[in-house]
């Protein structure tokens, strides 16, 4: 059973990214991916076995194609 948990949960996690790679997909600093957090910008989610904050990727590359367009008007 433990194996099973462990194997979606690393299957779900794949999903999502860490605060350095949400940070330098976004071309952005840890830090302000934490200031978004806090203004309400973006909401992180919690690993499960060490409660870091996560990003979901889909999240993380809507906010990136919002950058884009905002860059080319």
């Amino acid at each position: 059973m433990f194996d099973k948990v462990m194997a979606k949960a690393a299957t779900t996690l794949s999903d999502y990214l860490t605060v350095g790679e949400a940070a330098e997909r976004l071309g952005v600093s840890r830090a302000t991916l934490r200031n978004w957090d806090k203004a309400g910008k973006l909401k992180p989610h919690r690993h499960p076995m060490n409660s870091y904050r996560l990003y979901r990727r889909s999240e993380i590359e809507k906010l990136l194609g919002q950058i884009t367009e905002e860059e080319s008007d």
